[in-house]
């Protein structure tokens, strides 16, 4: 009996000393609600998929190193092995995958499951880390603090903050100025006057506190989305066995829904929030109001398609309903 107990523990031992951690760095906070809703839901599959051969960390916060931004480098220079970013913050590496983002190429409702249907599209950008989850968001819409939008004519002028490339040649279009930064400085930038609004989704009322210092929330033209996506690292991928990068790619992907209806869910719980706030003014524009704002959304897709070449075309035309 005592031979079996002892073998059974230096199974148990050899187990955990071949189980494989990866870090996952996370810049946003552990309150934020992709940490409880789909990022450790996420890592809790990959260890039940893998039979606890591979486990996934959360480090939220910027534990490994704040900054949006630096996500990508730092999967790329394995000091996460898995790291949450958006392509749009490094827009030159993923212009592919940054026509999903550009106005009436997706439906709010379907655009994750439409993504992974054309997936191999976007997979070429993907040489250097492992795309291993991919989801669209609630569209970007419009906070402003002192001046409500309710016209391109109004929005001449003002100063405003955008979280892509694409975001800008549309806020550039419509007659403002866009200013690039990350999403952490959105609150005092806005609170201080740098800058006039900001463009960003709604999960921003309550994630990001911009319902503190916007006054109205213009919503109903066609925007940009802010697509985001979970990278590891390729070497670090590749030293997984067969089964263990196959159960961290489905947990991957089934992540992907998750996070898409999280977002959802708190977008819409932030548009409503705001709306219920003193002296704010959510302003949703009538298909007339639209149509302006929608005319110039139009050129600038077809624009950046165009710029991009390549197989865009083929994407806007897998992904448009």
């Amino acid at each position: 009996m005592r031979s079996a107990i002892l073998a059974a523990a230096l199974a148990l031992t050899a187990g955990a000393a071949t189980a494989e951690d990866f870090k996952f760095a996370n810049f946003m906070p552990p309150t934020h609600p992709y940490v409880a809703g789909a990022f450790q839901p996420f890592a809790d599959r990959v260890a039940e998929k893998s039979g606890g051969a591979l486990t996934v960390t959360l480090y939220n916060g910027g534990e490994l190193g704040p900054g949006p931004v630096e996500q990508y480098s730092r999967v790329l220079d394995g000091v996460a092995e898995l790291g949450i970013s958006l392509p749009g913050y490094t827009a030159s590496t993923f212009p592919l995958t940054l026509v999903a983002e550009l106005p009436g190429v997706i439906s709010t409702e379907t655009g994750t499951a439409d993504l992974w249907n054309n997936i191999e599209l976007f997979q070429p950008e993907y040489r250097r880390a492992i795309l291993v989850s991919l989801w669209s968001s609630a569209p970007n819409v419009l906070y402003t603090r002192d001046k409500a939008v309710r016209a391109p004519e109004d929005i001449k002028g003002l100063k405003i903050r955008v979280p892509s490339r694409n975001t800008g040649l549309l806020v550039e279009a419509w007659g403002a100025t866009p200013v690039s930064m990350p999403v952490s400085e959105i609150y005092n930038s806005l609170q201080t006057g740098v800058i006039d609004g900001a463009m960003i989704d709604t999960t921003a009322t309550r994630a990001f506190r911009l319902g503190e210092v916007a006054n109205y929330l213009t919503v109903g033209m066609e925007t940009t989305n802010s697509p985001f996506f979970i990278l590891a690292n390729r070497q670090a991928f590749n030293d997984l066995s067969d089964a263990d990068q196959t159960a961290l790619l489905e947990a991957g992907k089934e992540g992907s829904v998750l996070a898409n209806e999280t977002q959802l869910k708190v977008a819409a719980d932030g548009l409503a929030a705001f709306a219920e706030m003193d002296g704010h003014e959510v302003i949703e524009l009538t298909p007339e109001e639209a149509a302006p704002f929608n005319a110039l959304a139009d050129g600038v897709t077809a624009r950046v398609v165009a710029e991009t070449g390549g197989s865009a075309q083929a994407i806007v035309d897998a992904l448009k309903h």
